[in-house]
Order: structure tokens, then sequence, then C-alpha cells
């Protein structure tokens, strides 16, 4: 009995040295991985526990990275537009700005075409005619001078209908009524609605087939200009018909 022990024991033995290694612990895992194998990690390795939170990403997925690459994607220009307080008026649109309280009321669109027409219908005869007696006179030289003179003189009126169409408003303000134009020299007329006597309205026949008409008020001892061109007709009697009641209502006795 005791010399089969003994043999078992030393084939076991034989048996463990042939393989030239150590018994492998319980659970089958290897003591030493090869070169180049992937080598799992414990969540000691990790830095957290299973049951603790998820770490942070690398690259900043959480809510802080989040927010810094959303700050970081909108450029300079949104940073910019977001800090920078908004544009204030110049010194000469403030000196021409509107009552407070309202804003400026523009002439309808059409006054463009109607100032057009007019310099078409006094520019157009007057090449013809004083081409012909140019021609007459003095030969085809001073002719075709003076039908180029005609040709800018319309092209730079027809240019600046538009930005004089745009240049005329008038605002209703709590006292006063207020009135600005002008391109090249720009006017703000303030009158008084107790110093208003006559209030107009007059209409042409090219004005009344365009639809529009001009309104004036007259006050007493003034030289300013407040006539307002290229109010469309039921603007212009709404318009008149508020002045009118205004004016008895801050009437000075005048």
């Amino acid at each position: 009995m005791e010399f089969a022990a003994s043999d078992a024991t030393s084939q076991q033995s034989d048996g463990n040295a042939g393989s030239g290694g150590s018994p492998e612990p319980d659970g089958g895992a290897p003591r030493f991985a090869a070169p180049g194998a992937d080598v799992p990690l414990s969540p000691e390795a990790d830095g957290a526990s299973a049951d603790g939170p998820p770490s942070s990403s690398v690259n900043g997925a959480g809510p802080t990275g989040a927010a810094e690459d959303e700050a970081a994607s909108a450029g300079p220009e949104a940073a910019e537009g977001a800090s920078a307080p908004g544009a204030a008026p110049s010194a000469v649109d403030a000196a021409f700005a509107a009552p407070d309280g309202a804003s400026w009321n523009r002439v309808a669109p059409v006054l463009a075409w109607y100032r057009r027409l007019i310099l078409l219908a006094v520019l157009l005869p007057g090449a013809v005619l004083g081409g012909a007696l140019i021609w007459a006179w003095s030969g085809w030289g001073w002719t075709i001078a003076w039908l180029l003179l005609c040709g800018l003189g319309i092209a730079v009126g027809w240019a600046a209908a538009e930005p004089a169409r745009r240049s005329w408003g008038y605002a209703e303000g709590r006292t006063d009524f207020y009135l600005t134009y002008g391109v090249v020299v720009r006017q703000l007329v303030v009158v008084p609605y107790g110093r208003m006597q006559v209030v107009d309205v007059t209409s042409n026949l090219l004005e009344q087939a365009l639809g529009i008409a001009t309104l004036q008020v007259r006050t007493a001892a003034t030289t300013a200009d407040t006539r307002i061109p290229g109010i469309r007709l039921a603007d212009a009697v709404e318009l008149r018909d508020r002045l009118a009641a205004r004016s008895e209502t801050f009437s000075t006795g005048l």
C-alpha cells in the first residue's frame, strides 16, 4: 500500500514537471498573458467600481464638454454678435428722427413713377424741339451735344426719383405734426396743431390716374413747405380729417 501511494505521488510530480510550470490556480485563468494579447482590466484599474458613476469621456462628451464644443463650433462671429450692443444712430439720423412714440409714414411708391413721367413729358419735347432749332442754326455738332445733355438729364432724374420718394415722411406727434424730406439737403418741419389754419388735398389728372394726391397744410405767416406729395387718396382724406380735428382741439386763438 505504501509503495502504491508513493508511485502515484511521483507520477503526479513528474507530470507537472513535464508540463513546464506550476499547477494552474482555481478558475482556470492564466497567471501570465502571451505577448500582444488583450489584458482585461479590473474595476480598480478602470478607476471606478461597477456600482459607481460612469467616468467622463476623454474627448469631453459630458455636459461641460458639450457646452465647450458648442461654444467652439459657434465661431467668433456668434460670440461677437451676442456681446456687441446695437449700433447707435448717427448724429444726422438723430437730428431728423421721428418724434418719441411715432415712426415715419412714407408716401406711396408710385410717386417715383409720377415724377419720372413728368420728367419725360418735359425733357423729351424739349430735346426734340431744341435739337431741331439748334440744327437749323448751328448744324449737327451742337445738336448732338444738346441731345446728349438732355439724355443725361433724363438718366439722372430717372435714377434720383426713387431716393427722393423715400426721403418723404410724415408723423403725427402728440402736439405737433412732423414732416421730413430731402436727399442732398434734408429738412425737418414741425407744425403745431394749434397753428394750422387750412388743410387741403389736391390731385391733378395724372395723380388721379395713379391714385395719389398732395396734402398741404397752411399756417399763419409761415414760409415752410408743408406739402406732402404722393399720398394715397384714401390716406390723404383720413389725414386731412385728423389734422383738421386736432387743429380745432389745439387752437391757440390765431
